[in-house]
């Protein structure tokens, strides 16, 4: 059945790929009113999204004939040039003739669709155009001005006719802010902007929770998407057409997500999330006009307790649906601590290319700081077309904590092992801020009597992080730049192991990690550490 299945999606691919070839597609998308570019976008809003070179080049620097006719283009750079992103990076004193003859020129050649008009190229490509409005369409004739009109219009068209097609959710809600500039542009309220109006709310109910968290569970998807909504806010703003209020509704909530978690001034790594660095967003917001505020200690599945000089988070959450776990990581209960602005404990990141082994291992449980039972994860991953989602899940079966002036605690407890393993992971961590000591129990809970299998828990560092076993073999010191602390477990084994570090995007390095090794031979595993600074 598996294989009769991916006959017929191949075949239904393929009549697809006819259909979008034809004259008869193209008549469809070319079926336009005559409207005139009456809004035009500040390119600056963007400045969340583009990274603007702070060298800008004139055009008239690229060798475009060799650019075009470049058939040797990798995949990236081909994307990159037929998004026209690049044109952000323009001088404004280049050469407006110069710059629409590469946009007429791409007209020529890509009039009717083709492989440059994949969904998400198209989308960033209209957004381009009409953003960098003083280049490529000011002070153009009336034959220019009429082709770059009726091809935008085209391109929205095929949008619109793709966009349900599109399998991720990234690329709906760019093409749902393209479709929407478009209608505000043309002031085509009918075809377009009621259209992207109303898509935007449906993906706002598809991929948040009801608090306004994505269902994903993504740090880095919050911030996305918190940027394309205030992107699309903000054209309706200087636009002056009246603000659905779904899109106020939906910035509140992930406003709300952002200073959770941005507010501790530094990127957590879980769940698909890298190192950043949000500043110039913050800049961004606050040019804007935006303030968001959370004073709460857990959000999204998340618990964060912190003072003015110590930050802790647990991840704290159950697995998303299967469908929301392209990014996630399997690291239930795992946790960072930050010390004065400084990673003390950091979970490894994440590998994002999908085709290198390095994604698979970087979901692994051994990744984060947490329990891992015969070199098993909490989560089994399977892989569906290229990408590996989560077979099966877990959940957080039990979750408190208690924040004073003198005393913090987290405790809580998922069911990742309970299937094969007939086993709960239940972990406390408790601070002492006046000692300045965490003191931490992991507890292997039995359900049933069964065989004795192997453990570790894993405690990583980042590379700059320098590790040093004592000669009692009873302690470990960590070097944190002119800080020192010293980590302990009086009851198992514990050692210094090398791994990978993958903070930075589609990047990685060695680091180090902590671990401690044990058999599971009681009903009740009580597995205890401390971490104390020295």
């Amino acid at each position: 059945m598996i294989y009769i299945n991916r006959f017929f999606f191949t075949i239904l691919k393929q009549i697809r790929k006819l259909y979008l070839y034809s004259n008869f597609y193209d008549k469809k998308i070319s079926k336009i009113d005559d409207k005139d570019f009456v809004y035009k976008p500040s390119p600056h809003l963007l400045s969340s999204l583009i990274k603007y070179q702070k060298k800008k080049f004139k055009i008239d620097d690229f060798s475009l004939e060799e650019i075009w006719n470049n058939n040797k283009l990798n995949n990236k750079d081909y994307k990159n040039l037929n998004s026209f992103y690049w044109f952000f990076s323009l001088d404004l004193k280049s050469s407006k003739k110069t710059t629409q003859s590469v946009v007429t020129n791409w007209i020529r050649n890509n009039h009717r669709f083709n492989s440059s008009w994949d969904f998400d190229l198209t989308a960033k490509r209209i957004i381009s155009w009409l953003s960098c409005h003083n280049l490529t369409f000011d002070e153009s004739d009336h034959d220019y001005r009429n082709n770059f009109n009726k091809i935008i219009l085209k391109q929205a068209n095929h949008l619109i006719s793709e966009i349900n097609r599109s399998k991720l959710i990234d690329d709906k809600l760019i093409g749902c802010a393209s479709i929407i500039l478009v209608g505000l542009c043309y002031d085509n309220e009918k075809n377009y902007l009621n259209f992207g109006s109303t898509l935007l709310k449906k993906i706002s109910k598809i991929v948040l929770d009801s608090y306004g968290f994505p269902k994903s569970r993504s740090i880095k998807q919050l911030i996305f998407y918190l940027k394309y909504f205030i992107l699309i806010r903000e054209w309706f703003k200087e636009s002056q057409v009246n603000i659905p209020e779904h899109i106020d509704e939906t910035i509140f909530y992930l406003g709300q997500g952002y200073a959770f978690f941005w507010n501790s001034g530094s990127d957590f790594l879980f769940n698909g999330n890298n190192i950043s660095d949000n500043s110039n967003f913050d800049n961004y917001l606050k040019r804007l006009g935006y303030k968001f505020k959370n004073d709460n200690q857990e959000f999204g599945g998340y618990i964060v307790l912190k003072n003015k000089k110590i930050c802790i988070i647990m991840d704290a959450g159950s697995t998303p649906t299967q469908k929301y776990t392209m990014d996630y990581q399997s690291g239930a209960l795992s946790f960072e601590i930050i010390s004065n602005g400084k990673k003390l404990i950091s979970n490894c990141g994440y590998y994002k290319k999908k085709e290198n082994k390095l994604n698979q291992l970087s979901k692994a449980s051994a990744t984060q700081n947490t329990l891992v039972i015969d070199d098993n994860s909490s989560c089994k991953f399977s892989k569906i077309q290229n990408t590996f989602l989560v077979k099966n899940g877990l959940k957080v079966i039990k979750k408190n904590f208690i924040i004073e002036k003198n005393f913090w605690k987290i405790n809580a407890s998922h069911d990742g092992y309970l299937k094969k393993y007939n086993s709960i992971h239940e972990r406390e961590i408790e601070f002492y801020p006046e000692q300045m000591v965490f003191k931490g129990l992991d507890k292997i809970i039995k359900k049933k009597t069964n065989n004795n299998y192997k453990f570790d828990i894993r405690f990583h560092v980042e590379p700059n992080i320098k590790l040093m076993k004592t000669q009692d073999n009873k302690t470990i010191l960590i070097e944190l730049d002119d800080e020192g602390w010293k980590f302990t477990c009086d009851n198992y084994d514990i050692n210094i192991d090398n791994g990978l570090y993958f903070g930075n995007k589609n990047l990685y390095s060695e680091n180090q990690n902590i671990f401690i090794s044990g058999i599971s031979n009681n009903q009740i595993e009580n597995i205890k550490w401390e971490i104390r600074k020295i």
